[in-house]
């Protein structure tokens, strides 16, 4: 593809930080072994009517630094994203050019802070809107963040099923949305 990326300080409108997460304990499997098969696997875990992920540079099932997908999103919008970073317990994708959003994404798996024998897989990221038109439909008439909502609560929601594992609770959401006046927190279950 060679597309440039697109960070956040490139986008529009309000800067949005947003968390996705899912505690399961007992899970059947290790932590990096559940954890390769998401970094693997991607599109098994996404909703593709929603958002549907489509490997354009690199090995498939394999997960590498410069990778890239192509991302079929339901609305008027499709975007692109590249593999930035990889860690032990992470990865790191980021938006190019023309995607609906300017910024980055974390997905993780790590040690649940406080309670034994669970582990929180968590979707974060980093974004503005790309321009002020996708802001207007995203942030103001809501419907963009319907469909990215329900396309991260559906990935968390099928690695705790890959998990094995007891799922404690619903996917829990974390919206902070900034702008140049303020900050505000919202919390769905």
């Amino acid at each position: 593809m060679n597309k440039p990326e697109q960070p956040a300080h490139t986008g529009s409108g309000p800067f949005f930080e947003r968390r996705y997460w899912i505690d399961v304990q007992h899970p059947r499997q290790s932590a990096p072994e559940l954890f390769q098969h998401v970094k693997d696997n991607i599109p098994e875990y996404s909703p593709d009517l929603l958002a549907d992920f489509n490997k354009e540079k690199g090995q498939a099932h394999e997960l590498n630094v410069d990778d890239e997908f192509s991302i079929k999103i339901l609305g008027p919008w499709n975007g692109d994203v590249r593999v930035s970073e990889i860690g032990a317990d992470y990865f790191e994708l980021v938006t190019l050019k023309n995607h609906p959003e300017a910024g980055r994404i974390r997905f993780s798996l790590v040690p649940h802070p406080s309670l034994p024998d669970t582990v929180r897989f968590e979707i974060h990221s980093w974004a503005r809107s790309r321009d002020g038109l996708v802001a207007f439909t995203y942030d103001t008439l809501g419907m963009g963040k319907r469909v990215q909502q329900q396309t991260w609560e559906t990935f968390c929601q099928r690695v705790g099923e890959k998990s094995g594992g007891l799922l404690l609770g619903p996917v829990h959401v974390e919206t902070v949305k900034q702008s140049d006046s303020e900050t505000n927190v919202s919390r769905d279950a």
